[in-house]
Parts: structure tokens; C-alpha cells; sequence
């Protein structure tokens, strides 16, 4: 019976808090989509939102982060969840020219198709879709 089956497959892996699970998490993004033209761009992305989990959440240190990855014919998902205890949602900045923080979600935004904050002070999701018959900037619809 196919109509409970689907082509869709996900992945999870949680990584403790330090700064040597981000090498980790880019290495399980490319293992998981080797040989995927996503496969740069995924890695990139996990990279990003994996240390911005470290470095500005509850999640550095004796915390955790959570990396789902989810893979479909038409789309690639990628999301890292924190344990939050921040007083404000991830967002995209726009620092000044010569701050040394606060480009790496606007640089997921223009690398993703769609990117999406869901959670709370307790935790957020940030997920980063890249759509496979597209380029990024680019809406399937």
C-alpha cells in the first residue's frame, strides 16, 4: 500500500553544547548529501546555525542542540534547535560595517529559499529550506 510510504527521509542528531560538535554536525550535513548539489550549501548553513546555537543560547556548554535533517525530491531541510534562555528570537541583523558579529543569519537567508524561526525563550527552531529545481533567492511558486 503506497499511499503511507513517502520518498521523504530525516535524520537527527543531538550534539552537546561545545564549539568542536559544529566540525561534527558539517561533517554529518555532508555524509548524509554526498554527491547532492546541496551539499555546500547545506553544510554551510548547519555551520551557521549550529555555532550561533553555542554561542547565543542556553545550549553552549552543558547544553545540547538538536539538528534535523529532512530530504526530499524537491526540498532539503535543515533545522537546529536550542535550549534558548535568551530573552529574543533569532533574527536576521543588519551590523555595522566594522561590528565582528551578527551576519550569519542574514547570510542563511540569502543562501536558503525560505528560512523559519519557531519556539520560545525556551528553545527555537531555525529551519533553512533549499528547494532542488531552484536557485536560492528563487520561489518555487
Amino acid at each position: 500500500m503506497h499511499e503511507y510510504t513517502s520518498t521523504a527521509r530525516v535524520w537527527g542528531l543531538t550534539c552537546p553544547g561545545f564549539p568542536e560538535e559544529v566540525s561534527r554536525a558539517r561533517r554529518w550535513t555532508r555524509d548524509i548529501l554526498r554527491g547532492s548539489p546541496l551539499a555546500d550549501d547545506a553544510e554551510l548553513i548547519v555551520s551557521e546555525l549550529s555555532a550561533n546555537a553555542i554561542l547565543h543560547t542556553a545550549s553552549g556548554g552543558v547544553g545540547s542542540f538538536h539538528l534535523t535533517l529532512a530530504v526530499s525530491p524537491k526540498v532539503v531541510a535543515l533545522s537546529v534547535t536550542d535550549e534558548g534562555g535568551t530573552g529574543t528570537a533569532p533574527k536576521v541583523e543588519q551590523p555595522s560595517a566594522d561590528a565582528v558579529r551578527g551576519r550569519g543569519l542574514g547570510m542563511v537567508s540569502v543562501i536558503a529559499h525560505r528560512v523559519v524561526v519557531h519556539g520560545s525563550h525556551s528553545g527555537y527552531t531555525v529551519t533553512a529550506e533549499l528547494f532542488t529545481d531552484t536557485q536560492p533567492g528563487e520561489h518555487p511558486c
